[in-house]
């Protein structure tokens, strides 16, 4: 998410939580842009993180669950979980033909007695990627903490593992600010076993100075799963694929299913350019036209 505070935001829905018609795709930009040569084959599945449409979940989970695989979409990456239990949510993901592709879920869930509930939670919901999109400032606040928070992903990595599940962590922008010297995220993914997960949100890390296509190369088979989000110093609501959009797609693409090994691509949008369903919409029908699924 794009905001000066995302992270905040992001632990706050947390806590709190518990179609439209396919729309014409960007038609007034070249059609050059869309041609699928250099974009690279469908190699990987994408799915949506419900953070995009959580105000259509909180009226209508069910219906936004099913709305999202009409679409197109593979799997859904959950942000809150809407007052349902496991099952109730596997049901609706089986009855829409998606796969939970990844959960966002608080630190504090992964440690102590939490644990064994999350893995069995996501167990039922067959998802083997457990994410966390922000830290308490104890980890964020100094070069110190940052490595504390590596050495605390290493114990859940190896505790994780023999349910098949992996623990990552996803940035917003304050990863790519130095502190003492050195980037948070270097400073994490620097002292992380090759287990945890880079989840490499594209959009917000450039909004924060980090370049994708620099942190793929540097942490190769690190990026089990990215998001795919553009950036655009001059339409901050840029959708994927708008002329606007700065990002090296081709590059980010050909990475990500190389030395990335990337296993999804997940569309996270908030942009108030239309409703959220109709972005995430188009935003697939992008990847669509540029032969990536």
């Amino acid at each position: 998410m794009r905001m000066k505070t995302p992270s905040v935001s992001r632990r706050d829905f947390l806590k709190q939580s518990t179609v439209t018609a396919l729309a014409a795709c960007a038609a007034s930009a070249p059609g050059s842009l869309f041609a699928a040569t250099g974009y690279g084959g469908h190699k990987i599945p994408i799915g949506l993180q419900l953070y995009s449409v959580r105000t259509e979940c909180e009226k209508d989970l069910p219906g936004t669950i099913s709305a999202v695989g009409k679409m197109g979409y593979k799997g859904v990456e959950f942000a809150g979980y809407y007052g349902r239990d496991a099952k109730a949510l596997r049901q609706m993901l089986d009855a829409a033909g998606l796969k939970c592709c990844g959960t966002h879920i608080s630190l504090d869930t992964l440690l102590g007695d939490q644990l064994p509930k999350t893995v069995e939670f996501n167990q039922t919901l067959g998802n083997r990627f457990l994410i966390v999109p922000g830290l308490p400032p104890k980890y964020t606040k100094t070069h110190q903490g940052w490595q504390e928070a590596a050495r605390q992903f290493n114990e859940l990595a190896d505790a994780v593992k023999p349910h098949g599940m992996r623990v990552g962590y996803h940035n917003h922008t304050i990863e790519f600010t130095p502190l003492d010297g050195e980037l948070p995220w270097d400073t994490f993914f620097g002292h992380t076993q090759r287990a945890v997960i880079m989840q490499f949100d594209t959009g917000n890390a450039m909004q924060g100075g980090g370049h994708a296509v620099d942190f793929l190369k540097k942490y190769p088979g690190r990026a089990a799963s990215m998001h795919v989000k553009p950036f655009s110093k001059t339409k901050p609501n840029a959708l994927l694929g708008d002329p606007e959009d700065e990002m090296p797609w081709p590059e980010i693409f050909h990475l990500a299913e190389t030395v990335g090994k990337t296993e999804w691509y997940i569309m996270e949008y908030e942009s108030d350019a239309y409703p959220p369903l109709v972005s995430v919409e188009k935003t697939l029908e992008v990847m669509r036209k540029w032969g990536k699924c």
